[in-house]
C-alpha cells in the first residue's frame, strides 16, 4: 500500500466515506454529502480542506464537470488495502447454492464454463475462469487402443482427473496386445509425474538411447510423445458475463469497450495478467492500471487461486469497474475458488 504518514484519522474516514459513497452511486460526491454521510460535525468549508489535502496527495481528483470528487487508482488501493471492511464471509446457504450448481458438472471444462457464469451472476459482472496449466498437471494413467488405418486411439487421465483423448498415427499395425504392453510401460514410467517433466524426459530418452532401445519402447515413447502434443498448451481462459459491464456508464465509452472486448476475444494480454496471478497467493486485486494493460485502465480484476492435487493450477476471478463493491466482490471470489478446487478433488 503507498505510504501516506499524513492521512489522519479524518482523513481516512472522510476518503473510506467518499470511496463507499463513488462506489454505490457513480456519482462525482461533494462536500455536504460527505458531511452528512461521515456523521462529522464539520463544516463544508473544513472538509473542503481535507478533501484539497488528499487531491494533492493524488488520492482524489475532480472531475471537470462537477465540484465533487471521485477517488483515483491510488486512493482506491489505499481504500482496498487499509480501509476497506470485507464482509463476513458468504452465509451457508449462499455457498450451499453456489457448491450445489457446481455438483452438475462431471466434466472438468464444463465445470470451469460453469464457474465462470456462477461468478457473473453472482456478482453481475464478468466471470473469468484460467484453463488449468498444464505444466502443473500430472499424468495418472495413458491407455492406447487400437483405431483402423494405423491410428491408435490415446486416453490420458491427468491429476485433475480430466480425461484427454486423442488420435495418434502410427507407422505400422499394433494388436491390442501389443498397445496394452506399451501402455503399461509408459505407466510404470511416468505415473505420477508433471506432464512437463514426462515431455523433458521422452525427448532426453528419444535422443540419449536411440539405439538400444527395443522396438516396443521406442513405439511407446514416439507414441507418448505424440499423444502429449494435444495436452500442452495452456494460456487459456472460459469467460461469461462480458454484456455486463455495458450496464457501467464509466464503461460504456465506445472505443474503450472496443479495446476491451477484442482483449477479451484475443485473449492473449489477459491471459498474461492471470499468469501473473497464479504465481500469488489468496486473493489478489488489480485496479485500473495496476494491470499494466490499458485496455483494463477503466477495469479491476479480483482473482483468487483454486488447485488440485499436485497445488494451484489455474486461477479465477472477476473482472468489473474500478467502482465495484470490493467488500462483496471480494468474499465471493475467494469462496468460488475454493468451491472449484473442491469439485476437482472430490475425495476431499
Amino acid at each position: 500500500m503507498p505510504d501516506f504518514p499524513d492521512l489522519s484519522d479524518r482523513a481516512q474516514l472522510l476518503l473510506k466515506t467518499l470511496t463507499e459513497q463513488y462506489i454505490r452511486d457513480g456519482q462525482p460526491v461533494g462536500s455536504r454529502t460527505l458531511a452528512r454521510q461521515a456523521g462529522l460535525q464539520l463544516s463544508p468549508a473544513t472538509i473542503r480542506n481535507v478533501m484539497s489535502d488528499l487531491e494533492e496527495l493524488g488520492l482524489v481528483a475532480s472531475p471537470h464537470t462537477s465540484a465533487g470528487r471521485v477517488p483515483t487508482v491510488t486512493g482506491y488501493r489505499v481504500f482496498v488495502d487499509a480501509l476497506l471492511t470485507v464482509r463476513q464471509p458468504l452465509d451457508t446457504q449462499v455457498i450451499d447454492e453456489m457448491r450445489q450448481s457446481l455438483k452438475l458438472e462431471t466434466e472438468s471444462r464444463q465445470l470451469l464454463e460453469s464457474t465462470s457464469g456462477l461468478l457473473a451472476h453472482v456478482t453481475r459482472m464478468a466471470g473469468i475462469v484460467m484453463l488449468p496449466r498444464h505444466s502443473r498437471i500430472s499424468l495418472q494413467h495413458v491407455e492406447f487402443l487400437p483405431l483402423s488405418e494405423r491410428k491408435i486411439l490415446a486416453v490420458l487421465v491427468v491429476s485433475n482427473e480430466e480425461v484427454q483423448n486423442s488420435v495418434v498415427t502410427v507407422d505400422k499395425d499394433y494388436s491390442a496386445s501389443e498397445l496394452q504392453q506399451i501402455s503399461n510401460y509408459l505407466n510404470a514410467q511416468f505415473s505420477g509425474k508433471l506432464l512437463t517433466e514426462v515431455k523433458a524426459m521422452l525427448l532426453k530418452e528419444m535422443k540419449e538411447a536411440r539405439d538400444t532401445l527395443n522396438s516396443m519402447m521406442k513405439s511407446a515413447l514416439e507414441m507418448a510423445d505424440k499423444a502429449l502434443v494435444d495436452v500442452e498448451g495452456g494460456g487459456d481462459y472460459v469467460m461469461a458475463g462480458q454484456s455486463r459491464l455495458l450496464d457501467f456508464d464509466e464503461l460504456c465509452n465506445v472505443s474503450s469497450l472496443r479495446h476491451l472486448f477484442e482483449a477479451f476475444e484475443e485473449k492473449c494480454e489477459i491471459a498474461r495478467l492471470l499468469d501473473q496471478c497464479i504465481e500469488g497467493q489468496g486473493v489478489q486485486i488489480f485496479i485500473g492500471e495496476e494491470s499494466g494493460y490499458q485496455m483494463l485502465d477503466e477495469c479491476s480484476l479480483v482473482t483468487a487461486p483454486y488447485s488440485s492435487d499436485d497445488g494451484v493450477i489455474g486461477v479465477l476471478g472477476v473482472i468489473g469497474p474500478t467502482r465495484m463493491a470490493y467488500e462483496r466482490v471480494i468474499p465471493i471470489v475467494d469462496a468460488t475458488a475454493k468451491i472449484l478446487s473442491a469439485a476437482l478433488n472430490p475425495k476431499e
